[in-house]
């Protein structure tokens, strides 16, 4: 089946057809690439998108669409590792991504709504705290909550007020109607700043990697750098509205929005090759918990999860010029393709932005997981050659 937003249909793009020059290329059709473009365009720059497929059709239709800077009990872990100052920044990076959406959509009909954002907790009322006191040291008000409208008994939650959803097509396809896209225009190789397809090159002063995950494996190491994690989302017709967005701080748990008569019920995830509950439990807790609701879609997602929790947006490399990337957004795909867009449009015209080095993808690798994604590595190459 496919998600609940695919009821609409883009018109369709042509593919690439010859050799053709432009400033900056975007490699990815699907937000980042398209935001990216969309600012570029707007600030003068010449640039074009390369989409293999057509636009969205990847981890953008499958999104739940939350656009919040709440991601989980991030906060307390930048502030541990990086320091109160690198988690203020997190913060009030994806705080303007939020603000930009708020003003794009004004002239945008997507569905926008202003909803609050709860990130709690089953069974460590402390663990809840301490995020709490992690966010007032950086300066944000966030609210404790004991209650939720969800059929959870939570230990506690961390409320974000005015956070927001959207239906995410409408918005990117609005986005995306001016912009010069080739979609099925797979890129099959770079040759400097020359991007090689099947039915023509395109020559570029700057490349932008938007892919899902980044196609150039000679640079940055990012199959070291991140794993794939699945989650899946069941659409319930009848079911109690949530009136809010709510998720689980744990990988696996449950999450909870509205849109239009359909309560968006999403976990029991795992990381990608991992067996795991899927839609089977889904179905179960909507069973015991919403019985007589009925299910109209379903669907599944793949997201790239870095070592620390942030996403890599910048220079691809510390030795690649002209090359950038935009990637591991971490299952917050929404406010992490709009940072992305607004500092990689900055770099690319020579301007500094102020979250550029908390983003940056040469930052630290030294994090437990690194381990683990090393050993399946290993793991995944010896396979392959049996």
């Amino acid at each position: 089946m496919e998600s609940v937003w695919k009821s609409i249909k883009p018109s369709p793009r042509p593919a690439l057809d010859g050799d053709i020059k432009t400033d900056v290329l975007i490699i990815g059709g699907g937000a980042a690439g398209l935001l990216t473009a969309y600012f570029l365009r707007r600030a003068g720059i010449d640039c074009v998108v390369a989409e293999k497929d057509r636009i969205c059709s990847g981890v953008t239709e499958n999104t739940t669409a939350k656009i919040t800077a709440q991601h989980g009990f991030i906060y307390g872990k930048i502030a541990d590792k990086y320091g109160t100052e690198t988690a203020k920044a997190y913060l009030e990076a994806n705080l303007d991504a939020l603000d930009e959406y708020k003003k794009l959509c004004k002239n945008i009909s997507c569905d926008f709504a202003e909803k609050d954002n709860y990130i709690y907790n089953l069974d460590n009322r402390r663990k809840t705290e301490d995020e709490i006191k992690a966010l007032e040291k950086i300066g944000y008000n966030a609210t404790f909550c004991d209650r939720a409208p969800i059929p959870l008994n939570i230990s506690g939650a961390v409320k974000f007020p005015n956070q927001a959803q959207f239906q995410p097509l409408k918005f990117f396809y609005a986005i995306a109607e001016n912009l010069p896209v080739y979609e099925n225009t797979f890129v099959r190789e770079m040759i400097g700043s020359t991007a090689v397809t099947d039915r023509g090159k395109i020559h570029a002063q700057s490349v932008v990697v938007a892919t899902h995950f980044p196609i150039i494996n000679k640079h940055g190491s990012y199959f070291l750098k991140m794993y794939q994690h699945r989650s899946y989302v069941i659409a319930l017709r009848g079911a109690q509205d949530a009136d809010g967005m709510y998720m689980d701080e744990k990988s696996g748990g449950l999450s909870f929005r509205n849109y239009e008569d359909c309560l968006l019920l999403g976990g029991f995830g795992d990381k990608t090759g991992k067996k795991c509950g899927g839609w089977d439990e889904l179905r179960k807790f909507a069973a015991e918990y919403y019985p007589g609701a009925q299910e109209v879609c379903r669907w599944a997602t793949q997201d790239c999860m870095t070592l620390d929790g942030m996403p890599y947006i910048g220079r691809y490399s510390a030795r690649t010029e002209n090359l950038y990337v935009a990637t591991g957004f971490n299952k917050w795909g929404m406010t992490g393709s709009m940072t992305a867009a607004k500092i990689l449009s900055r770099m690319i015209r020579g301007k500094e932005s102020p979250y550029a080095q908390v983003f940056s993808p040469s930052r630290s690798i030294l994090h437990p997981q690194l381990l683990v994604n090393g050993a399946n590595a290993v793991a995944n190459l010896v396979s392959f050659s049996k």
